[in-house]
């Protein structure tokens, strides 16, 4: 009921105003029944443009920590990620992963719509990373088609490392479904993982514009922040000693 409440009356309204999102293919989106949402990252308000471009639910999953929270700040916590269509990761289930895969079943289970960002992480730099083979397991063992998403603009919106960027007018284009029937009961064959994860990538791609870089988000993410750290380094051993420092050293 929440969910309605914010998409409808508290918060739909008002990013429409301000920002008036486009939405492109919403027709490729089932008026019913389930389907997987898979969609780049570019912002934290991916989440809020994505579901408000459809007349359905799209259910995330999020970290079990944001509905375990005590006290009065975590029950607010809870009341709003679910409110925002966000469920917590079933740990019942071992590790993250396999537990936001249980969750996902469950969703889908019931007929409805499911969100996943494959890149596991937003992206640091505007690009396309590799996908993970999750959202391709997840397919195969849902027997659910997957529709490829591409959300632009909201990286100016709100840009990594920041709460607020600038107004934009975001787009969310949807692809056609992709179907994966034709290799059902082949979920334990990593081979196969990755050829259905890099055709949604794909797909991903020629919708959003990105640029592709065959590595995976978070490693990518390491390896800019090593380089960051490094050049500034080199910079400091360069910088020549200011007056005082000559002083002393005379």
């Amino acid at each position: 009921m929440f969910y309605w409440f914010l998409k409808w009356v508290a918060l739909g309204p008002l990013l429409r105003v301000v920002f008036r999102p486009q939405v492109e293919g919403a027709e490729h989106v089932p008026e019913e029944g389930a389907a997987i949402l898979a969609s780049n990252h570019l912002s934290y308000a991916d989440w809020m443009f994505m579901p408000l471009t459809l007349p359905r639910r799209v259910t995330f999953v999020a970290k079990a920590e944001y509905f375990t929270t005590p006290g009065i700040k975590g029950w607010f916590q809870k009341q709003f990620f679910t409110g925002a269509g966000q469920v917590p990761i079933d740990r019942t289930s071992g590790s993250a992963a396999e537990g936001a895969l249980s969750s996902a079943k469950r969703i889908l289970g019931e007929g409805d719509l499911f969100g996943i960002y494959p890149e596991g992480t937003r992206s640091h730099d505007g690009r396309l990373y590799r996908g993970k083979t999750g959202v391709a397991r997840l397919a195969l063992e849902s027997g659910v088609p997957v529709i490829p998403v591409a959300v632009v603009g909201t990286d100016v919106v709100a840009p990594p490392g920041k709460t607020f960027g600038s107004v934009t007018r975001p787009v969310v284009r949807f692809g056609k479904p992709l179907d994966f029937s034709r290799y059902a009961g082949m979920e334990n064959d990593r081979y196969i993982l990755r050829s259905i994860t890099d055709e949604i990538m794909y797909e991903i791609m020629r919708l959003s514009g990105q640029e592709y870089v065959d590595m995976y988000a978070g490693r990518a993410k390491e390896e800019s922040k090593r380089l960051e750290a490094e050049a500034k380094a080199r910079t400091e051993s360069i910088t020549p000693p200011d007056d005082d420092e000559q002083k002393k050293a005379s």
